[in-house]
């Protein structure tokens, strides 16, 4: 099977996902034009050699419907012969169309594509494409739907994580990201944003506080208390999982991943286009995988989605020098680290969402990028990337720096 190889990696800066952020003026369209038409153009590009473009929306209605990623493909000047998918595996969106473009590699079908995503929050709201997973009976019931958070909590409950657990991870996140961008470690990555008469509106993270402390997250309320005490949610999951008592509702805005908008970009191709074209390979793709898990409990899904990607690496989670894992909510971390035996001091190097937000279409193609940088920046190896996802399921990418 032939290789595939990272040879970019582009995002944008994650504006706060209301109407008073920067980004809230830019179509999820202009977005992704912009993450197009800037790898493209920063690897001098004929863009009719690239041949497939995947990109990641959760909520693909509205401004972000109608296969946005072939409008985006249009709008930012790219040969009509570039084609374009809509992919949505919820909040691991953008890796899987990462690993979709891979795989069009892999298996010969291209010898140029870009994977990625876009999700415009503060314009197209999360959960403003429906679905029956949450609201049909046959399906609510039998599957014992409860909301994300109450997830959140759940697996904190069942795995022994408090309220300080949690907090004391997210001031680390904060930390981590504010140190990034200090020591200049999204440089390479991150393109700013421009209206359109060409004035930058974000260049950088919006939602990182630098500040944040363990007094300022406890003063915050739980997010999801009402949700599982008075909705009834908290019995749900305790139908599903007899074996806990009460939930301990430990999730709030401060230890969850904020709502933003963003894209990104990943160009992958293989080793006989990048040396005809001059583009330096950075990265290859070692292996992949997507897997199920128990829907309720809903955001366990990395452990299993690791597990899969690394038995057909060949490899342990001790061969892997990085780890990233979307930071959704505090607790998806914690128990990944503790089902795996991971030392924080290689989880999430950068921060991730808790500090910086969870673009959800997008999400999984920044932290792909972010992992492609910090493997070169800190001269280390391996990476495994992943995704918690809701439903119940989980995606995760191994990348070997070259």
């Amino acid at each position: 099977m032939t290789e595939a190889y990272i040879y970019d990696a582009v995002r944008t800066p994650r504006g706060k996902g209301r109407s008073d952020g920067s980004l809230h003026e830019i179509t999820p369209v202009a977005l992704a034009a912009q993450v197009l038409g800037a790898v493209r153009d920063r690897n001098n590009i004929d863009s009719a050699e690239i041949e497939d473009v995947a990109f990641g929306c959760v909520s693909p209605v509205g401004e972000q419907g109608a296969v946005i990623t072939r409008t985006a493909v249009l709008m930012a000047g790219y040969a009509q012969t570039t084609s374009g998918i809509q992919v949505n595996r919820f909040c691991a969106s953008g890796l899987e169309a990462a690993n979709i473009a891979a795989a069009k590699v892999m298996a010969g079908e291209c010898d140029l594509a870009v994977g990625g995503g876009v999700e415009s929050m503060s314009r197209v709201p999360m959960g403003s494409d429906g679905g029956a997973w949450p609201v049909d009976p046959q399906s609510a019931f039998h599957n014992y739907f409860v909301p994300q958070g109450v997830s959140a909590d759940l697996i904190a409950t069942k795995y022994g994580l408090s309220r300080d657990d949690l907090d004391a991870y997210s001031v680390e996140s904060h930390k981590r990201a504010t140190k990034a961008w200090e020591e200049g470690r999204f440089d390479r990555s991150v393109m700013p944003v421009k209206d359109v008469m060409g004035v930058t509106v974000l260049d950088r993270d919006e939602t990182i506080r630098p500040d944040t402390n363990m007094q300022s997250l406890g003063a915050l309320n739980p997010a999801f208390a009402m949700m599982g005490e008075n909705f009834g949610f908290d019995g749900v999951a305790q139908q599903r999982y007899p074996e806990i008592e009460k939930i301990k509702h430990v999730h709030h805005a401060g230890n969850s991943s904020g709502i933003v908008d963003g894209a990104a970009a990943v160009l992958i191709g293989n080793k006989e286009v990048g040396e005809r074209l001059g583009l330096k390979p950075r990265a290859r793709i070692r292996s992949m995988a997507s897997i199920g898990s128990e829907p309720t409990i809903m955001l366990t899904g990395p452990e299993f989605a690791a597990k899969k990607a690394l038995k057909r690496a060949g490899m342990t989670a001790s061969d892997i020098d990085l780890y990233e894992l979307n930071e959704a909510f505090a607790a998806v971390v914690l128990r990944f680290m503790q089902a795996m035996n991971v030392d924080h001091d290689i989880m999430n190097v950068n921060g991730g969402a808790i500090a910086m937000g969870h673009p959800l279409g997008a999400t999984g193609a920044m932290i792909l990028g972010t992992m492609v940088d910090e493997l070169e920046r800190s001269n280390k190896e391996t990476s495994l990337v992943t995704l918690c996802i809701g439903g119940g399921m989980g995606t995760a990418t191994i990348i070997e720096r070259v």
